[in-house]
């Protein structure tokens, strides 16, 4: 049972990709198209379920699905977060302190289960439902982390989005260099693409007043896509071809 794509540059390029198009579609939801964030969050964790659900029936790795997934964890992260910091008023700072607290539990009662948190090693569906729940609450922390450095810590959205870029580049650094878990690593870089994407996607939809390129929400998300489903696309053909460039070198 191995359904999870391997963990390459294509993969880290591809998720923030897929979690900047979250943070773009989540907004076209919530805001451009006004349906509300708890409309919204309701409408996209009911998308995430289905396709979870699909992914957890499934009896391989199929690209397009497992994207689809990550891509719904994100747009319902997105709304999950906005619900809890704008419309419960709970505020960035303290939204991030209770999503990092619901990880790290998360994360607990993987390991108490005895299915090992490395994602290379994962092998049943109680393994495979815990990564899942991860990735859903890692990408709301996310979303919650970029809105504070773009709004409350006055980097502005360019300036967290450089922020956490150098932070990302710390934690590939370490992974050659240090002897830091690599599952560690791998966690720490899952959760900080989300805010990267989220600042990325300021970035690409806010105006120039407020620091953005002005793109829109409906311009950036459909780019967005555009970009994501080349990637998927080429990695459906890549893994079709495996299989026989193997048996032609046997």
């Amino acid at each position: 049972m191995n359904k999870l794509p391997q963990i390459t540059l294509a993969f880290w390029v591809m998720k923030i990709c897929a979690t900047t198009l979250g943070e773009t579609a989540g907004d076209l939801l919530s805001m451009t198209l006004d349906i509300g964030y708890a409309m919204s969050s309701l409408l996209l964790i009911s998308v995430f379920l289905a396709t979870l659900v699909t992914q957890l029936y499934s009896r391989r790795y199929h690209p397009l699905l497992y994207w689809l997934v990550i891509l719904s964890t994100s747009t319902a992260g997105t709304t999950m977060s906005d619900f809890m910091d704008r419309t419960l008023g709970l505020g960035y700072a303290t939204g991030s302190a209770i999503l990092i607290g619901i990880l790290l539990l998360t994360f607990a009662l993987w390991r108490l289960s005895g299915n090992p948190l490395d994602v290379n090693r994962i092998r049943n569906r109680a393994g495979e439902l815990f990564y899942w729940v991860a990735i859903l609450f890692s990408n709301t922390l996310g979303t919650a982390l970029g809105d504070y450095l773009a709004d409350d810590s006055g980097l502005g959205f360019a300036g967290g989005a450089l922020l956490i870029g150098a932070a990302i580049a710390l934690v590939a650094a370490a992974r050659y260099w240090t002897r830091i878990s690599g599952v560690v690593l791998f966690w720490i870089a899952f959760v900080l693409t989300r805010p990267f994407g989220a600042t990325l996607g300021d970035v690409l939809t806010k105006s120039h007043e407020k620091g953005g390129l002005d793109f829109g929400t409906v311009g950036s998300s459909m780019v967005l896509g555009g970009v994501l489903l080349v990637l998927v696309l080429m990695a459906t053909y890549y893994q079709r071809r495996e299989p026989q460039r193997v048996a032609e070198m046997s």
